[in-house]
């Protein structure tokens, strides 16, 4: 079977297994005190363009649910929500972790699955204009991801936007990057990971889509990691012991522009995959620059190719259609396009 499912299909990239190797004897401090941590952070914070001091203000954890709860409850007050996307992945495919910490989930409308600096701004406005709003939960954070859910970037001017509103009215901006390098690399984009690092409150950079094991970096831009961070980290049962495990990942991530250099590949073996389905005449339902695509599948062609490739369902299209998505990874080969041209 050929497998487009997702894009943490494959395990990790040789050298992260050489590096967890070659460290496997070492003794180091628990709960990323060591100097492997210790090094990978200072080299993501000067990647983000942050000054040396705030390197201590990038945090790994596991996963991308347990990093956007943590973050979400760590940052919010009792009686706030997260405004979010309807489309956005802590309203959708997070089984109601968010909800779990007693949080509500605020939703707004998507645009090719993006939010609209205006449309948040009219909803705060609006919020704060009802004389009972003490009754209600309050807007405490905005959550966007880069890439979207759909495949979709931010400019560098709409990210600025909603910075600004999110300014204007005190809110934290925070960023989920579970695909960030695959945004990052993206043809014709004009956000960096410094832009990113000026405009957000918080973001974080994945490694489990990207090349690692498992693994999130979570960076707080403004020295703004809320006080106690690993107490609270703890209580929600995420304190990793073996700390190493992360920090030896992003250490191997960060060295040499690998993050960078296999998110690319993703992009390559995705634009080539387009190509595929363009050449044969299917018809996208959203055009993506990123590493995901989404495809309209006439149903019983669906099912047809369904015995050969693996892909995830997506939403119906029509009685007769469905949407699906291929996704391309850091580990995709031209040999497994090739395959699928074939198919197709």
């Amino acid at each position: 079977m050929l497998s487009f499912e997702s894009d943490y299909i494959e395990g990790a990239h040789p050298l992260i297994l050489q590096a967890l190797e070659k460290s496997n004897m070492d003794s180091l401090s628990g709960y990323g005190s060591d100097s492997y941590t210790k090094s990978a952070k200072e080299k993501i914070a000067l990647a983000c363009g942050l000054s040396a001091d705030q390197s201590d203000q990038v945090y790994f954890l596991t996963g991308g649910t347990q990093t956007n709860q943590i973050i979400i409850d760590t940052m919010l007050r009792p009686y706030e929500g997260v405004l979010a996307l309807e489309s956005g992945h802590v309203s959708i495919h997070e089984a109601g972790a968010i909800e779990f910490t007693g949080h509500k989930v605020l939703t707004l409308p998507a645009h090719n699955g993006k939010m609209d600096a205006g449309e948040l701004d009219s909803y705060i406005e609006t919020f704060y204009a009802d004389q009972n709003h003490e009754h209600m939960v309050f807007p405490g954070l905005v959550y966007i991801s880069h890439p979207t859910e759909y495949g979709t970037l931010y400019t560098k001017s709409e990210l600025t936007r909603l910075s600004e509103v999110c300014r204007k009215h005190n809110l934290p901006l925070f960023l989920d990057g579970a695909r960030l390098g695959y945004g990052l690399m993206a043809k014709n984009t004009d956000v960096t990971l410094a832009d990113i690092a000026r405009l957000c409150h918080v973001f974080y950079i994945g490694g489990t889509k990207v090349g690692a094991l498992c693994g999130e970096a979570v960076v707080f831009t403004k020295k703004n990691m809320p006080p106690h961070f690993d107490n609270l980290v703890k209580k929600h049962g995420a304190l990793l012991a073996k700390g190493r495990l992360l920090g030896i990942q992003f250490d191997t991530l960060f060295t040499n522009q690998l993050y960078f250099k296999i998110s690319k590949n993703a992009i390559d073996r995705a634009e080539e995959l387009k190509a595929a389905f363009a050449e044969k005449g299917y018809e996208f339902y959203i055009d993506s620059p990123t590493n995901q695509q989404f495809v309209i599948l006439e149903n019983k062609k669906m099912a047809e190719l369904a015995k050969k490739v693996r892909f995830s369902f997506w939403e119906k299209y029509d009685e007769n259609h469905t949407v699906v998505r291929f996704a391309t990874s850091w580990a995709s080969t031209k040999e497994k396009i090739e395959s699928l041209r074939q198919l197709l």
